[in-house]
This record gives C-alpha cells, structure tokens and sequence, in this order.
C-alpha cells in the first residue's frame, strides 16, 4: 500500500489530507504535536480532529512528534522509505504577530524543521513528491505598493492593472517588511525550492492566501473566516486591524487545496512554485465578510476598528491561478466565500453554542 506522510496532521490542512489520502488508498502517517494549542491556547487545540482521524481510519497512524528533531524525523521517513509516496508538509507556527512574541520558535519550526523533512526524504525516498504549503507572506508588504482603489467596501486594482486577476509568482519577496514570521517562511520557501532544484527532487511550494474550512481551530491571531464567523455566532468582539475593513484577501477551501496537492502528485516538477487561493471565484474584504456572517447567522457581530494595522499585513491580496491551472488544467477552486462560511457556521453550530 503506497505511503503518505502529513506533518501538522491534526489542523485544517493536514487534516484534509489525511481524510483524501486514505480515501485514495494511501496509508497515511501523521505528524502532529498539537503546538497549535501553545501557540493560539487550549481553544485552537488540534487533538480533537487527530483524536477523530485515528478513530475514523484505521490505515491513518498518529505520530507524536517535533518535526525540529531530525534524528526522530529521519528515523520515521526511514521506517516507511519503502512505500512512501509523498510528503505533504503542512506543520507550521503559522501567525506573524505570535511570530514577533518568539522569534526563535517561530524560525525554528518553520525553517528548521522544513530542513530537517527534506532532508529525511532526500536520504530516504528522494523520488517521493514534497509539497510545501507555503504563504503569500513571503512577498513582505510589497503588495501594499499595489495602485488601489478605495471603493465603498473594499480596496480593489483598476481592471487594467497586469496583476487584477491576481498576483503570481513573478512579483519580488526583496526589499520589502516581511514580519518575522514571513522571514521563516520565505527561508523554508527557499530550501523547498533548492532541494528541488539542486537535488532534482518533485517539489513544490503553494504559497497560500487565506486558507480555512470547516475543521478550521480558528483563533484570534489566526484563521481568518473561521475566527470571524466564531465571533458571530459567540458574541465575541472582534477587531479589525487597520485599512478601515477594506483590505481584500483571497479564501480557498482546504478541499480545494488539497485536490490540488493531489492534481500535483499526480505529475509532479522539480521546485514549482505557485501562489494558490480563491482568486477571483473567492475573495472578499473584512467589511464584505462582516456582512455575510451577520446574515448567514442572523446575529450581528460587536466589532471595533483599530487604525493600526498589523506589522506587514496586506492591504489587497487575490491570488494569480492561471499559472497552475495552465500546468494542471483539471483543477478549479469549487468553494466560494458564502459556501465556505455557511459550511464553517453548519459545521460548528453545536461546539460553538
């Protein structure tokens, strides 16, 4: 039986890969250490969805470990080099202002350990596909030099702008504020792409904009829509950092995502890069996504807005597709906003209440 191996197997990604692999035929190992809950608190918990994935699939095997100790990671891709297929690497201290409160964990999580998985599979099973799920973060603030547009509801490109159908790989990570966290990334970036390249290994870097689902442990400093949509429902107050609620991001549903891990693995290329997200199909601003939850809930949302925006937050963000859809032209995002933020509110209706 073909092998994967999921790092941060019990968030939002990664546990969707684990769900798709299985239901491909894959045995499937899981790396988690449930960090999530020290990074965000004992709400952002991962281990009720690793807990629910070991009771779901007996071909899913949990494994308790820090991807940051290399020996343990090495032993593992060791023990299962035979059939190992692909890796899909979705471990991560995965926020920029957590990032600034502990730079060393932050870089070392998602730097080193990003290091220490390729180097387990560039030993063991060089053949096996590695995808990284990387950010838009590696591009610092230099999208906030974009020519914007201050609509009623959000900041938009004028139509003839080369990047309104979105931004691609072709925009440069130099001379731009990154915020530490977007430093770590962009090196684990990097090495994803040499190992690649140098080492003529299948690897590929998506770099994600707003990445969510239902499964999302959404919290304040993380996890955009899921988070928002909890305030809601909850009648938590909620911020808004800066730009007025006008800033635009991109959503694509982890499902979406990882069918294009899958589309990926399937005919794979030596150090691809892609900006991946919603693009056009799905976008919206802070204030557009205030408005959909308070009418998919039926509540209004107590919300203020703080005139500080976070240290390298994005003014405009939608993600270019056409580069991956030229190279993999069976996928297409299938989840807009609404429909992912109604499958968020269904799905957490009864934990939330």
């Amino acid at each position: 039986m073909p092998t994967a191996i999921v790092t941060g197997s019990g968030g939002l990604v990664g546990s969707d890969s684990v769900r798709h692999f299985v239901q491909a035929g894959y045995r499937v190992v899981g790396i988690e250490n449930d960090m999530r809950a020290r990074f965000f608190g004992p709400d952002a918990s991962t281990q009720r969805v690793t807990d629910a994935l070991v009771e779901q699939f007996s071909e899913f095997e949990n494994v308790e470990l820090d991807i940051r100790d290399a020996e343990a990671v090495s032993r593992l891709f060791a023990a299962h080099a035979a059939d190992l297929e692909i890796v899909i690497h979705t471990a991560a201290q995965p926020s920029h202002d957590w990032a600034a409160s502990d730079p060393t964990t932050d870089f070392t999580v998602n730097a080193n350990g990003t290091l220490a998985l390729l180097e387990a599979t560039r030993t063991h099973k060089p053949d096996a596909t590695f995808v990284n799920m990387s950010t838009n973060k590696v591009y610092g603030d230099r999208p906030n030099g974009l020519p914007l547009l201050d609509l009623e509801r959000r900041l938009e490109l004028p139509g003839d702008h080369p990047y309104y159908e979105g931004i691609d790989a072709s925009m440069s990570i130099d001379s731009s504020t990154h915020s530490l966290f977007g430093v770590s990334k962009a090196a684990a970036d990097l090495l994803v792409q040499e190992y690649g390249r140098y080492f003529d290994m299948p690897t590929v870097c998506f770099r994600g904009g707003c990445l969510t689902g239902p499964s999302h442990a959404g919290a304040r400093l993380h996890g955009f829509l899921s988070y928002l949509m909890r305030c809601t429902m909850t009648g938590t107050p909620y911020t808004v950092f800066g730009y007025d609620g006008k800033q635009v991001r991109d959503n694509l549903h982890s499902a979406d995502l990882v069918a294009a891990f899958a589309a990926f693995h399937a005919a794979p290329r030596a150090g691809a890069v892609y900006n991946i997200g919603g693009g056009r199909f799905s976008n919206c601003s802070m204030l557009e996504a205030i408005d959909l939850c308070e009418q998919i809930t039926g509540r209004g949302l107590q919300w203020e807005l703080s005139d500080e925006a976070r240290t390298g937050d994005h003014r405009w963000w939608i993600s270019d597709l056409r580069p991956f859809q030229d190279d993999y032209p069976s996928w297409t995002p299938t989840y807009d906003v609404p429909a992912i933020l109604r499958e968020i509110q269904e799905a957490n209706a009864a934990v939330w209440s």
